[in-house]
């Protein structure tokens, strides 16, 4: 399957294919992405359930393929460790951080503001210092009302493909590639979280919506941070 011929219809994949299914496919867009970008395919690595799924199929198609994770200084205690482990196991996951100072409260009065300067900005140092011609992602267009329209491969900045190998699982398909895979996963899931992220914005919700936890309260509720939708290569601050 060549990267310039999957398919658009991803109603028809979600529902259409089973899970052996689902499995076949990601790991064979993995699998042409890296036969066709080599060293310059990366991870993108959130240290969430669906990352990890996506991390231990990259694995499966080479150990050489690289990643990256971004972190906060938000970031519950759970996910420092979980990401301590990972990075032990994996040296080639590298760490991404802006640590300069923030506004107090920033989170709270502009999540918007506070993402770009968490989360955006150093998924873009990533990008560049890295050198990455097609990032891979654990997005998921189940996962919530943010995310129906993505694709498996696209193209927001000119020579940035973004690869989502696993947009077609449904949740449960996600716990059962864990389980039968025996992947190490976050903590904090035990606890009934189902999406996560930095610590003053995450909730456990209940729901059809798994992130809807995210950012409650605020305009961004249920929402996104801005490193799927805002451009990563050609952009100003």
């Amino acid at each position: 399957m060549s990267l310039q011929q999957v398919a658009e219809n991803i109603t028809e994949l979600v529902e259409g294919l089973n899970f052996a299914e689902k499995v076949e496919r990601s790991l064979a867009l993995i699998d042409d992405a890296h036969r066709e970008f080599g060293d310059r395919l990366v991870v993108a690595n959130s240290l969430g359930k669906d990352s990890s799924v996506v991390w231990h199929l990259a694995k499966r198609v080479s150990d050489d393929i690289r990643g990256f994770i971004i972190t906060t200084r938000f970031k519950p205690p759970q996910t420092k460790q979980f990401m301590a482990e990972e990075v032990a196991r994996y040296p080639e996951l590298r760490v991404f951080s802006n640590d300069e100072p923030i506004e107090e409260g920033l989170c709270a009065t502009d999540p918007d503001r506070c993402c770009e300067l968490l989360k955006v900005q150093p998924t873009r140092r990533a990008i560049q210092e890295m050198h990455v011609g097609c990032w891979v992602t654990g997005l998921r267009c189940t996962e919530g009302r943010t995310r129906t329209d993505f694709t498996e491969v696209q193209e927001l900045d000119k020579g940035l493909i973004k690869l989502n190998p696993i947009l077609i699982w449904y949740e449960r398909e996600v716990w059962q590639y864990l389980a039968l895979y025996g992947v190490p996963v976050n903590p904090l899931y035990k606890e009934g979280y189902r999406s996560l992220g930095c610590e003053p914005c995450t909730r456990i919700a209940q729901g059809i919506d798994e992130r809807a936890g995210r950012w409650i309260g605020t305009s961004k509720c249920g929402g996104e941070c801005g490193i799927h939708t805002k451009p990563l290569l050609d952009y100003q601050i």
